[in-house]
């Protein structure tokens, strides 16, 4: 279970794909509809789900539900993240990697989406064999979730978070009280 509060309101649904499928029946086609939602606060929350319903207004509103359930934190390193990584679903790989301020977030529909759900505001990231939005999506989030912070990193090590910035040429940021 996630250790984090997350405020209800603050909360932005993006509809990333909305897919017709058809059933073939005795007397024709059953259509119904299948979306792919993305919820995020913009600031380090950020969760997907898939609703199916006959309706779009109702597979969007489960969508929107299974997608609060799934929230998870992103760390970041400032509006980037803190270190390359790659993610993998399917035949949908992602590879993100982090940006100087500045750059914006370079990505395609589906991985932008879910980025700037999570309130990454600089990144670069490519996407590697399949383009369906489904795969891309869970590789995005399968590559978010590997992220770990500089201050996790220090402490799995023993050491403090200055010595992990100094290793990786960065500057530590100042703390504030």
């Amino acid at each position: 279970m996630p250790h984090f509060e997350i405020d209800e309101e603050k909360l932005k649904e993006r509809i990333i794909s909305i897919n017709r499928v058809a059933k073939v029946v005795k007397g024709g086609r059953r259509f119904s509809f299948a979306a792919l939602v993305v919820v995020g606060d913009e600031s380090g929350h950020v969760g997907v789900g898939l609703g199916k319903a006959n309706e779009v207004p109702e597979a969007i509103r489960k969508g929107n539900d299974q997608a609060r359930k799934n929230i998870f934190r992103v760390p970041l390193d400032g509006a980037t993240v803190p270190h390359e990584v790659r993610g993998e679903f399917g035949a949908g790989k992602v590879f993100l990697k982090p940006a100087s301020a500045g750059t914006g977030v370079i990505a395609g529909g589906a991985v932008r989406a879910v980025v700037e759900s999570a309130g990454i505001h600089d990144i670069l990231t490519k996407c590697i064999g399949s383009s369906n939005p489904h795969n891309v999506v869970r590789a995005t989030i399968a590559a978010l979730q590997q992220l770990r912070s500089i201050e996790d990193v220090a402490r799995r090590r023993g050491k403090q978070p200055a010595d992990i910035y100094e290793s990786a040429g960065k500057k530590a940021p100042e703390a504030t009280a």
